[in-house]
């Protein structure tokens, strides 16, 4: 059995070195606010004063008011035209007035003063709907806001003419002698409404609302010592937070930047050799699976890194959950969430609201590998998306109220949440690049391999039925042993179903493919020494077959192992009962090697076990306990278990399951009496 033990390999500590460099490279470098502070709460620290100038910046709430209220608000646009004036002042220098010549210059007087406000059309829509009650007005190449109520329509401007007449003719005639002179004829609309410049208006009222209010000054008091934070303080000391840390550089000696950030990058990298020392030592022995790790957290900081100088905000649309399924798709899950984790941290040093953004992936990452399990296949996956949609969105919502934030705001967030999880599905196919990158096996090509309908599985069947259904029995006891401990269930079920692959070519050397109504053994005119070569042989088969289509050498590493260097038990014995040296082992022993990990152990033990069950006479329950652990002890004597990672406990564990299986296998039945005539 294998103690665990501080990886060797220089190389394994050079990566880690290079991690470390890296993330100490992208690490900030500018100042960071160390004041934690909530609405309603005293403010626990000295005075705070402010060390520069910085606006006050809306909250995100004030600028989706202000939005609604600017796209509900909409401001007519009127063209001024001086034609109509003009034309309208000169028809009535040319009135004939008659006996009333003295009442010219009151209405030249009154029609430019109407002219010079504006008069529009009756009935006008667009004036009515100025919600805001301002119109503008183009003149001379210039808009200019006013009032709705200082422009004339059509029937004001008459008004305001007859008026003015009667101010100065104050007879009864006054209407008749108005109508019959054509005065109110020369009143027209010279303003005009212009849909095109009103519309454009309106979007660009909208799209440029300030995202500031207000400014502080440097050396103004922005929050005192023991002072209740109010709404206000908060949007203050966020405003300085945010400026603070995009601003303002480092002012202390550069040796203590560089030796903190080191600080925090080390430790990031020692949490990462921890939680592979202790979940999987393993890991540490395959090299392409170690750097894929060493790659992931790279990336995942890249990202962080990227997107947090584009804007904070688009960090909510990096699936980062996909990390946690790329790990899971190669590891097994007690590897993948303290790996998961240490991949996240980057989020609690890079971004402006870390730790809401730590929390809502951790969420989601976890709540991923629950739902995937369930929904993997084809459309289903966009369940999947849902569930973890639902899942960061719920914990998003959660921070808004723990914040004392309501209403709309904060929406796009939530759609940044949605694309990303929508992405995830398209972004999980990246795990097959990766699995070619790194010379990896996923989960999902080893469930293909699991598939009987294989075609070099198919072709076992054919050629080796009995083979075939001992494989089938050694992959169900196989896949039980492992699940009881914890182990990779289907890396032991693939390894399971083709460490024998190799007596397809040659099917009949072995008793379960004979057929003993044809009265003939394979062995019969064989040496001991050529039978045992012939029987070893299905190794070296099994390798070139699975070199031939293409198996993974994780897989490839069942069939070498599954004998370990154990011998052909049964022609040494004949060899020495017959007067053989008994020590010629070497034309007898396997030349494969001893197995290494959990699910190669496992095989091992249950290949031996399902091939010498047959010969069982005894099925009783004290049968198979003596049977199992007689087995299992020859192994360990044999030194077949001294290079495996299984623990004594997990041995234990494993002899009670497949002690328990044999027995339901091979439970006691029935007779069926037979119907009396």
């Amino acid at each position: 059995m294998q103690k665990m033990t501080f990886p060797t390999g220089s190389r394994i500590y050079i990566a880690l070195a290079a991690l470390l460099i890296f993330l100490l490279a992208i690490m900030p470098r500018g100042g960071k606010f160390n004041y934690d502070y909530k609405k309603g709460s005293p403010w626990a620290y000295e005075t705070l004063v402010s060390q520069f100038d910085f606006p006050i910046l809306k909250t995100e709430e004030q600028i989706q008011s202000e939005m609604d209220a600017a796209g509900s608000s909409v401001v007519p646009y009127y063209r001024f035209n001086e034609q109509v004036s003009s034309k309208a002042l000169k028809s009535a220098e040319e009135l004939d007035l008659g006996s009333h010549e003295n009442l010219r210059p009151t209405v030249t007087r009154s029609l430019s003063f109407v002219y010079s406000r504006g008069v529009m059309a009756d009935m006008s829509s667009d004036k009515n709907s100025a919600t805001s009650g301002v119109i503008l007005v183009q003149r001379d190449k210039r808009a200019t806001r006013m009032p709705a109520e200082d422009v004339y329509t059509v029937s004001t401007a008459t008004s305001k003419v007859i008026s003015d007449i009667k101010r100065v003719y104050p007879r009864d005639d006054a209407d008749s002698l108005i109508t019959s002179c054509g005065v109110l004829d020369l009143i027209t609309p010279n303003l005009f409404y212009d849909k095109e410049s009103t519309d454009l208006v309106h979007a660009q009222s909208v799209d440029y609302i300030s995202t500031t209010q207000g400014f502080v000054s440097a050396g103004q008091t922005i929050v005192s010592s023991g002072e209740i934070i109010t709404a206000e303080v908060e949007q203050m000391l966020d405003s300085y937070k945010r400026e603070f840390e995009t601003s303002m550089s480092y002012s202390g000696p550069k040796f203590f930047l560089w030796a903190g950030n080191g600080i925090v990058a080390l430790a990031i990298v020692v949490l990462l050799f921890l939680s592979l020392l202790f979940t999987s030592p393993d890991i540490f022995g395959n090299w392409n699976r170690f750097l894929y790790i060493i790659f992931l957290v790279a990336l995942s900081a890249t990202v962080t890194f990227i997107f947090e100088k584009a804007g904070t905000n688009l960090l909510y649309l990096v699936p980062f959950q996909l990390f946690a399924m790329y790990l899971l798709a190669f590891f097994r899950k007690r590897v993948v969430m303290p790996v998961y984790i240490v991949l996240l941290l980057p989020l609690l040093i890079f971004a402006h609201n870390g730790i809401e953004l730590f929390v809502i992936f951790l969420v989601a990452g976890f709540v991923m590998m629950l739902a995937f399990g369930h929904f993997n296949k084809g459309w289903s996956q966009f369940i999947t998306a849902f569930i973890v949609f639902f899942a960061a969105a719920v914990t998003f919502i959660g921070f808004r109220f723990v914040n004392d934030v309501r209403g709309v705001a904060g929406m796009s967030k939530m759609v940044y949440l949605f694309l990303g999880a929508l992405i995830s599905v398209a972004g999980y196919q990246f795990v097959f690049l990766f699995e070619k990158l790194f010379g990896l096996v996923s989960n999902q090509r080893l469930l293909d391999l699991c598939d009987t309908n294989n075609p070099l599985i198919v072709n076992l069947s054919h050629k080796a039925p009995g083979t075939f259904q001992h494989s089938l029995q050694v992959m169900n006891m196989s896949e039980a042993a492992a699940r009881s401990i914890g182990a990779d269930v289907t890396l032991a079920r693939a390894g399971a179903l083709y460490h024998d692959i190799g007596k397809t070519l040659n099917p009949l050397c072995f008793i379960e493919n004979q057929n003993p109504s044809l009265g003939k053994d394979y062995h019969d005119h064989l040496s001991y020494e050529q039978s045992a070569h012939d029987i070893i042989r299905h190794v070296s088969d099994g390798l070139d077959l699975a070199k031939k289509h293409g198996l993974p050498e994780i897989v490839q590493e069942f069939i070498l192992s599954h004998h370990g260097t154990s011998v052909t038990t049964y022609f040494y014995n004949k060899y020495v009962n017959e007067g053989g040296d008994p020590d010629n082992v070497a034309p007898f022993q396997y030349s494969g090697h001893k197995p290494t990990t959990k699910e190669q152990s496992i095989v091992m033990l249950c290949d031996s076990l399902e091939a010498a069950s047959r010969s069982l006479k005894d099925t009783s329950a004290e049968s198979f306990d003596k049977f199992v652990e007689g087995m299992v002890s020859s192994k360990s004597r044999q030194g077949q278990l001294d290079d495996s990672d299984l623990t004594l406990r997990e041995l234990e564990i494993i002899k009670k399951v497949l002690k328990e299986y044999l027995k339901q296998i091979y439970h006691e039945r029935i007779e069926y009496p037979k119907r009396q005539q």
